[in-house]
């Protein structure tokens, strides 16, 4: 009788390890980062690009000051705002082109040529819709892909490393554009307010990769460029 019960505790005990271990594995492998939506919005496959130009990114500020809210200006999609540092979006747009220059499978065109032709055409065509105008962009510069992107929000986190007032919070999309035709054929978009591994256990690869720390609005911007940069489309 009792070495049936103790089978039968021991099935229990194995069955309610291997349980936790299933559980614990599927939150490590399986997470990804709170917020973060990657679309690929093209239904022929990955497009064949070589040259590739990116516009200078843009910080979207909201009109009124005690609006919190404001709206992609290409695809219309809303986020939460904040008031970030003025070269916000030159630090993600330079986290952006290390990404893009890793992948050794594009042509870029250089910054210089590409801000001074975007601005003449932008200046030019004032009362155009911001799809055609990046069409013309990319038409004059001779490029497969342009690529547009704009930060929401970059704010630094207040304290330190292991002790914070105020934890880092990034948000910005990136859009590529299919010059031929005006298409938009991919977004990546990044949300995240970084929060403790209590507070959200599906966090848990992000809480070891930064080793317990509180990231900086940077370290946390590089998380997600890697993550929405994996389904980026190839080059030829």
């Amino acid at each position: 009788m009792f070495s049936y019960l103790d089978n039968i505790i021991s099935f229990l005990k194995r069955g309610v390890s291997l349980f936790f271990l299933c559980l614990i594995f599927a939150v490590v492998t399986g997470c990804h980062h709170k917020g973060n939506t990657i679309s690929p919005l093209t239904q022929e496959g990955k497009p064949a690009l070589r040259r590739i130009a990116v516009v200078p990114f843009q910080q979207i500020i909201p009109e009124e000051d005690n609006t919190k809210t404001v709206r992609c200006p290409l695809c219309g999609a809303i986020f939460l705002t904040e008031k970030s540092p003025e070269d916000a979006e030159k630090v993600v747009e330079g986290i952006f082109v290390q990404q893009l220059e890793k992948q050794r499978k594009f042509n870029l065109i250089p910054p210089e040529r590409v801000n001074g032709i975007y601005r003449r055409i932008s200046a030019e065509s004032f009362k155009t819709a911001l799809l055609e105008i990046l069409k013309k962009v990319g038409s004059e510069l001779e490029v497969d892909g342009i690529v547009v992107g704009y930060v929401y929000r970059y704010r630094e986190r207040r304290g330190r490393s292991y002790s914070v007032e105020k934890p880092a919070s990034v948000a910005f999309d990136i859009h590529l554009v299919r010059v031929s035709d005006g298409t938009l054929i991919w977004k990546g978009t990044f949300d995240r307010t970084q929060s403790s591994l209590l507070e959200n256990i599906f966090l848990i690869s992000s809480f070891f990769k930064h080793r317990g720390r509180w990231a900086t609005a940077e370290e946390l911007t590089k998380e997600g460029m890697e993550k929405i940069m994996e389904t980026f489309p190839q080059g030829r």
